[in-house]
């Protein structure tokens, strides 16, 4: 419901929404929110999102600025050690399917997190650091209790949190994981991230804790060394801009590819009138599969192997490249990841799009710390090409893609997901629900999804089977049958302005999406 208020917060729990409300209550801004958020997101959902992982923040200011802070992870400075990697398999069950993640010293990338977090504060927030860390300080010492969804994580990643002494004395303290209802404290996270703040995170890059880090590496099998986590740098990039029926959508730019490739599904979509189509029906689901299809035909044919080159968007979203995708969507219009996001939107205009992630992480902890490196070399959604075969000191390409819709240049929604390869689906959907169906927000989030992807096409509840298996549209595809919606189908944590200037959120259910007002 509308309110008229100072702002609105999307998030994946409910205290991860609320320490951004709060910082909206002392009289900051949206980037101050988004910030306190994140931190709190550490704790409230670790096992998603850490200060080693890495992520993207999507700001527009009240001024009319927009720009991207890059702060993903980087591929270290050198392939080669001394001993064998440690770097091996785990399964994820997910209950309808199982995805292969690999963790390990091995796996890990240089983490961006705590140093964006920091720079983006730096660059745009209002409120000291002292305060925007609180809640997150708050939460790790007083603990959280357990959510059903945390639970399901858990039991999803349990090969990852009881790997080591480490994750089971974070997740498993008492033997079996943590259950719903279940206390979880990270007191060790609440002392270092004050101490973190204190020294704007030169410990984690040049102090006592890379050395550390360094020294794990060197003597267990992982890549990171000093050099690596004291180059690591923040970068400030202009969003990726293009329209979409009338608005403007912005996104995150190469080297990523997750905004570049929702743009060019987007104007696949353009061409079809998809408002004329029943949502749920065939017309709308043949729609939806041949965009996502074609977009990962493109990317295979030609974006992965020249996303380096300066002129990767222009080219990849030119008419002359668009043309032959053109033909092949309009003959069908003729006939995990681990990963969070927040969105806030403040009265001021000033509005924050933020999606982080530690991969599923690499089950190695900063000893004495509580935090988790990720495991972004063990991702195969970010190793395309193969595992160890990424280019050494290189920003990964991601597919998280934290985006906006402005209207006449101003925010219309905020959004973005997690979900690994599931999150430009995911988004996409939504987008359409709002400005092609007119869907409101709830409807447009809680809607059944859809994600094909290398000759599989997995279907959410909601849409009619029968109908489906007596056209043609499953007859080159295997259709996967989730019983109920899924984290799998990631969590778009979305905001909105309404015609009359009214703010609203809405959390993702499927990722224990929470909406918080101030």
């Amino acid at each position: 419901m509308g309110q008229t208020v100072r702002g609105v917060v999307a998030a994946g729990h409910p205290q991860t929404a609320e320490a951004g409300a709060e910082m909206l209550r002392r009289g900051g801004n949206a980037f101050d929110a988004v910030v306190a958020a994140a931190l709190t997101a550490c704790v409230t959902e670790s096992v998603l999102t850490s200060l080693a992982g890495g992520g993207f923040l999507l700001a527009h200011t009240a001024t009319g600025e927009d720009r991207l802070f890059d702060f993903f992870s980087q591929t270290p400075g050198r392939k080669e050690i001394d001993f064998s990697l440690d770097f091996y398999p785990i399964e994820a069950n997910f209950g309808d399917v199982i995805q292969e993640f690999h963790i390990g010293l091995g796996s890990m990338a240089v983490p961006g997190t705590l140093a964006g977090l920091l720079h983006g504060h730096r660059r745009l927030g209002r409120l000291p650091l002292a305060a925007v860390i609180e809640p997150a300080v708050h939460w790790a010492r007083a603990g959280i209790e357990v959510t059903p969804f945390q639970a399901y994580c858990f039991q999803v990643l349990q090969p990852i949190l009881t790997a080591t002494p480490a994750t089971r004395a974070m997740y498993a303290p008492q033997g079996p994981l943590l259950q719903a209802g279940d206390m979880l404290r990270f007191s060790q996270f609440a002392d270092t991230l004050a101490y973190l703040a204190k020294n704007q995170g030169q410990a984690l890059y040049q102090g006592e804790l890379a050395e550390q880090i360094a020294r794990d590496c060197a003597t267990q099998g992982g890549y990171l060394t000093r050099a690596d986590l004291s180059r690591y740098r923040v970068i400030e990039r202009s969003p990726l801009r293009v329209t979409y029926r009338g608005n403007t959508l912005l996104s995150n730019p190469p080297p990523s590819s997750g905004g570049t490739l929702i743009a060019f599904s987007l104007k696949l979509l353009a061409q079809a009138e998809m408002a004329a189509t029943d949502y749920t029906g065939p017309g709308h689901l043949a729609l939806l599969t041949a965009a996502m299809g074609l977009t990962n035909a493109a990317r295979r044919d030609g974006y992965d192997a020249n996303l380096y080159q300066r002129d990767i968007t222009d080219w990849f979203l030119g008419e002359a490249h668009l043309a032959s995708y053109y033909q092949a969507f309009g003959d069908v219009v003729n006939k995990w990841g681990s990963t969070t996001h927040i969105s806030v939107l403040d009265a001021e205009g000033n509005a924050a799009s933020l999606t982080g992630s530690n991969g599923e992480g690499a089950a190695y902890v900063i000893p004495g710390t509580d935090i988790m490196i990720n495991n972004m070399l063990g991702e195969e959604d970010l190793n395309p090409h193969g595992f160890h075969q990424w280019h050494p000191n290189r920003r990964i390409s991601s597919m998280m893609a934290p985006s906006m819709v402005l209207q006449e240049g101003q925010p219309r929604l905020v959004l973005g997901s997690g979900g690994s390869n599931r999150i430009r689906t995911a988004i996409l959907q939504v987008m359409s629900n709002v400005l092609d169906f007119d869907m409101d927000l709830e409807t447009a989030v809680t809607a059944p999804r859809v994600h094909w992807e290398r000759g599989v096409f997995h279907l959410e509840p909601g849409i009619d089977r029968a109908v489906l298996e007596a056209t043609s549209l499953l007859r080159d595809v295997q259709p996967v049958w989730w019983q109920r919606p899924n984290m799998f189908f990631g969590g778009v944590h979305t905001v909105a302005r309404l015609d009359d200037g009214t703010i609203i959120g809405m959390g993702d259910p499927r990722r224990g999406g929470a909406v918080a007002y101030s």
